[in-house]
């Protein structure tokens, strides 16, 4: 019998080919609904626990249905200690996003509780669904486990900028996510997505990204996919269950004449 290994990342292995890694956002916990983007054929579904009601129950279902598809999924966890942290990875979610990185410091601080030695000091136990619950020897759990699990740093304010680049030198990370919306509001701007900071910042994450070989991911709309992989862009999360569930029964109501 073959020793067991970590499930590999879809998303990490469509970034490191070069390719473009696509995401859903789901907002509904129904674990039906994870199941039926995962079916649609997307590369990583983004639940979450920064602004959702949704408990580890919840994360750990929507793995599951995932994982049956061939699909990663990515939690955008709520910033608190390292078992905020860490605890979807052990439920097997492909990777992390931690929101609202404010600087060097801090991005120096979620690699340490995040990554196993040799790069931070996460906490381990190898007893959980990533590491096949204590099939995959122990050493090999942490050298896989660094390799097959992403880490993403979101960018949502501009006081980080003034350390982009140390920040994206940082060893540790995979990918530096734009948050347009967050970032709008801080600078004083809600909801103004052509603003002219916006799109400079927009840019300059891609490019500082790529320098420093981590991955550039963001949000937007299908119709600007073509444009931001243009600009640099290989992470993108483009739409989200709650948006595409409004849309139909809008039209449904409205073809019934309510």
């Amino acid at each position: 019998m073959d020793t067991p290994r970590m499930r590999p990342s879809r998303v990490l292995a469509k970034l490191r080919a070069g390719e473009v890694a696509n995401c859903f956002k789901l907002n509904l916990a129904d674990v039906r609904a994870t199941e039926i983007a995962a079916m649609a054929g997307f590369d990583c579904l983004w639940t979450g626990m920064e602004h959702i009601g949704n408990d580890l129950t919840v994360i750990q279902h929507q793995i599951l249905a995932a994982k049956a598809h061939g699909v990663d999924t990515l939690c955008r966890v709520p910033r608190g200690s390292y078992s905020d942290y860490i605890r979807p990875l052990e439920l097997d979610a492909a990777g992390i996003m931690v929101p609202h990185v404010m600087g060097l410091e801090d991005a120096k601080n979620v690699v340490r509780m995040t990554r196993f030695h040799p790069v931070g000091r996460r906490a381990a136990d190898g007893g959980n669904a990533d590491a096949a619950y204590c099939q995959v020897p122990f050493v090999d759990y942490i050298e896989q486990a660094n390799r097959e699990r992403f880490v993403i740093l979101q960018i949502e304010d501009p006081e980080p900028l003034e350390e982009l680049e140390a920040i994206a030198d940082l060893p540790g990370y995979d990918i530096l996510l734009f948050g347009p919306g967050d970032f709008s509001h801080s600078i004083g701007a809600p909801g103004q997505m052509d603003h002219p900071d916006i799109a400079r910042a927009r840019e300059r994450i891609a490019t500082v990204a790529r320098k420093y070989g981590k991955f550039a991911g963001t949000v937007g709309a299908p119709s600007r996919r073509q444009s931001l992989i243009d600009m640099g862009y290989s992470f993108l999360s483009l739409g989200a269950d709650v948006v595409g569930l409004t849309q139909y029964c809008r039209e449904i109501a409205k073809a019934c004449g309510v």
